[in-house]
C-alpha cells in the first residue's frame, strides 16, 4: 500500500475566497501540520478545476504532502495528483483505479459497513465516514453515527477517517474509535488563523489518542 498520513486530513473550500486568499489559507493550513490536502470543486468547470489544481499542487509539494482530488479522476490525471477521493456517484474505485494505476491512492466516502466492505474489495486505499456532526458546506451530508463509524473501522483493514463539522471543541465524541485521522474543512478553511486551527485540531486530536 502506498505510504500516507492521513492523520490531519484538511479539505478545502474556496467559496468566498480570491484566489489569493485561497491558496495563501491553503499554504497556512499546511504550515499547521496538514498531512493529507483535498481540493475540493463542486461547480468549477474542468478547466478552472485544472488550472486551480496545479497551483494548489505546487504548495503542497513544496510540504511533501499528498495532494487528493476530489470527485475527478481527469483532473487528478491533468496534474498528476497523488490521488482522487470517491463517492457513491462518481466512478467506481475499481474503474478509477485500472485508469489511475496502483501508485495512486484513491479514497472513498463511506456510510455503512457493506458499502465500506465493498470499496475496500475494489482497493480503496482509505476511508472517509461521515458526516459526524452537520456541515456548513454546500455539500448534501447525511449524518453517521459513531457507533457506525466504529463498526467500519473494524470491518476494514484500511485508515478510516471521520469527517463531518469536526473541529477541536468537539471531537471528543470520537474518543476511544480505532479511526486513523480527523477530516477538517470549515474548522481550518474559515478560522482567522488557518495554521494555528490546524495545529490545534491536531495538538487536541493526539491528546485524545486519536490519532
Amino acid at each position: 500500500m502506498k505510504k500516507f498520513d492521513p492523520s490531519l486530513y484538511f479539505i478545502t473550500d474556496s467559496a468566498n475566497y480570491t484566489e489569493e486568499e485561497f491558496l495563501y489559507r491553503v499554504e497556512q493550513a499546511l504550515k499547521g501540520g496538514v498531512t493529507l490536502l483535498q481540493l475540493r470543486e463542486k461547480n468549477k468547470s474542468t478547466r478552472e478545476y485544472i488550472g486551480l489544481a496545479e497551483k494548489v499542487h505546487a504548495i503542497a509539494k513544496r510540504y511533501n504532502v499528498p495532494l487528493i482530488i476530489d470527485d475527478r479522476v481527469d483532473v487528478a490525471l491533468a496534474v498528476d495528483a497523488e490521488g482522487v477521493h470517491l463517492g457513491a456517484e462518481d466512478m467506481t474505485i475499481a474503474q478509477a483505479r485500472k485508469i489511475l494505476g496502483e501508485e495512486k491512492i484513491i479514497g472513498a466516502t463511506a456510510k455503512t459497513v457493506p458499502w465500506a466492505l465493498d470499496v475496500y474489495s475494489q482497493g480503496a486505499d482509505y476511508l472517509g465516514v461521515g458526516a459526524i456532526y452537520p456541515t456548513t458546506t454546500k455539500v448534501k451530508t447525511v449524518l453517521t453515527s459513531t457507533d457506525t463509524l466504529r463498526d467500519i473501522c473494524k470491518a476494514v483493514p484500511i485508515p478510516v477517517n471521520a469527517i463531518g463539522g469536526l473541529n477541536k471543541g468537539n471531537i471528543d465524541i470520537l474518543a476511544g474509535i480505532p479511526i486513523a485521522g480527523i477530516c477538517a474543512v470549515s474548522a481550518i478553511m474559515k478560522a482567522d488563523e488557518p495554521k494555528k486551527a490546524a495545529v490545534e485540531l491536531k495538538e487536541r486530536a493526539k491528546e485524545l489518542n486519536l490519532i
